[in-house]
Formats: C-alpha cells, sequence, structure tokens
C-alpha cells in the first residue's frame, strides 16, 4: 500500500479508537485487509500525520501505549467547556498518595504512610485501583507480605507521558504541592473520578 493511500487509512483509524493505539495493533488492522505494510512505512506516516498538525487544534501525542488524536492544551480549558458538568477535583491526600507510588514505586501502602505520617484510607487506594493508574504488582518478603504498588501504562497514559521518565525529578520539586500543576489533578477536593470524556484534569481532551 502506497503512502498515499495509507495516510487517510491510519488517521481514520487512530481518529475512530477509543484508545491508543501501537504501531503493532495499526499495522495488524491494516493487514486485515490484505495490505501488507511495514513498522517503517507505518512510522513515516504516523511521523507525516503528526507534522500536519502543527498548524491545528489538535495533535498526535505519542504516549504509553501507542498514538492518539488529541486536542492541544493551549484549546484543552475552551473545549472542556462543552461539558456542562465539571471534572471533579481529587483530594490532596489521593494526590499525594499517587504521587508517592510514581516516584518511590513499588512501595507499599506501609511505606507510603510512613512517609505522609497520616494512614492511607482504602477508599484511596480503591481509587486508584479503579481508575487503572496503581495496580499490585507483587508483595514484599516481610512478615505480612504486604501488598506492593507501581503506576500502570494506563496512569503514563492519562497524562500523555510516554514512560516515568518525563516525569519532573524529585530535585525539580519542592514539595508535593508542585506536582500539582504538573500533573493537573486539581486542588483538594473529592476522591471520586472525573468524566472520562474530557481526558479528566489533565487538560488533555482526546477525540
Amino acid at each position: 500500500m502506497n503512502e498515499e493511500t495509507l495516510k487517510p487509512l491510519v488517521e481514520a483509524i487512530l481518529l475512530a479508537a477509543d484508545q491508543p493505539m501501537s504501531i503493532d495493533a495499526i499495522r495488524h488492522l491494516v493487514e486485515s485487509l490484505d495490505n501488507p505494510v511495514s513498522r517503517s512505512d507505518l512510522s513515516r506516516v504516523l511521523d507525516a500525520l503528526a507534522a500536519d498538525c502543527e498548524t491545528r487544534g489538535v495533535e498526535l501525542a505519542r504516549v504509553a501505549s501507542g498514538y492518539r488524536y488529541q486536542v492541544k492544551r493551549d484549546y484543552a480549558p475552551i473545549v472542556m467547556k462543552l461539558w456542562e458538568e465539571k471534572p471533579k477535583k481529587y483530594s490532596r491526600a489521593l494526590l499525594e498518595t499517587l504521587a508517592l507510588i510514581a516516584y518511590r514505586q513499588p512501595v507499599t501502602r506501609a511505606e507510603i504512610e510512613d512517609v505522609r505520617g497520616v494512614s492511607v484510607s482504602s477508599s484511596i487506594i480503591k481509587t486508584l485501583l479503579d481508575r487503572q493508574w496503581v495496580q499490585v504488582i507483587g508483595h514484599r518478603d516481610t512478615p505480612g507480605k504486604p501488598a506492593l504498588y507501581a503506576t500502570t501504562r494506563q496512569f503514563l497514559d492519562y497524562f500523555g507521558l510516554r514512560s516515568l521518565d518525563e516525569l519532573p525529578s524529585l530535585k525539580e520539586l519542592q514539595d508535593l504541592d508542585a506536582i500539582n500543576p504538573v500533573l493537573d489533578l486539581g486542588e483538594q477536593g473529592v476522591d471520586s473520578e472525573p468524566r472520562g470524556s474530557t481526558g479528566g484534569e489533565s487538560g488533555v481532551v482526546t477525540h
């Protein structure tokens, strides 16, 4: 399949997808139409599509799980007004817990509590697990075999990150308050979920 034909097809696939698409996933769909295509061809097409967005209100972003179209951050606050219901904000306690997991993973609940100086409520852990931002990846070989928590690929996708290396270093952060604008999680509020259709509080609105 030549690039002239492949380019609009890949664009259509990405616009129709409800989640980021990896090169292999795109290739599988294209080849299901009996059109052999190489990864290098797809990479060139994706680069071309990304370049096409330079003067548009959307961008082709690469996140942990693959590629997706999303509204550029500069326009997200305006576009989000299309939804009458405002995204709910997360509490400081949840923000601190998520930040500690992201920066110290794998980490146990007790280790998080040692740093914060207060207990971590079960509702916070449940919210993070339900959002699929964290997961249990094993158990510490200590009495009680406490669960070890780490962030997920969905966490990276939600915040528009390719890897944890893109998080700001702890040296760049004076305290946990500085993580608030970095992750755009909102200020003190409730521990409930935001509207998924807006991309939540990340400031990124997906198609």
